[in-house]
């Protein structure tokens, strides 16, 4: 086991198993190693999306995470897309998650819709219930 899975472990007990220490320098710093799981997690703390072109923002984050072949930061692009009402580029990435091989992104790209069950559509009036099919 190398140091960095030591530190994804160490990461995941403190997160998830309310083990004693601090999680967040942790994910810095494999952030700072340029890992790309790391680098998604890290983004998915801040509130707000930014920009692609600061590389600490969410946004920021996400993209340099997708450059390096890490598909959940295609799907977090898309989302953050589709909540600031940017439906072009919700498209642009869901499309890319579904070239990188992440078969729910190829599937909602299939349907396309434009109202989804996550809470954050409710801000931006594009809220549904959730389906059968949300769950399969």
């Amino acid at each position: 086991m190398n140091k960095n899975d030591r530190l994804w472990d160490r990461y995941w007990g403190i997160r998830d198993n309310h083990k004693t220490g601090y999680a967040m320098p942790i994910i810095w710093h494999l952030s700072f190693q340029h890992d790309p799981l790391a680098m998604t997690e890290l983004g998915s703390t801040f509130d707000k999306p930014g920009r692609l072109a600061n590389p600490f923002s969410q946004a920021g984050l996400a993209y340099r995470a997708f450059r390096r072949g890490h598909l959940t930061a295609a799907q977090h692009l898309a989302m953050n897309a589709f909540n600031v009402r940017d439906l072009h580029g919700y498209r642009y990435w869901l499309a890319r998650a579904a070239k990188l091989g992440d078969v729910d992104a190829a599937r909602e790209l299939k349907r396309f819709e434009l109202r989804l069950p996550h809470t954050n559509a409710a801000l931006i009036r594009r809220k549904r219930p959730f389906r059968p099919s949300d769950f399969a």
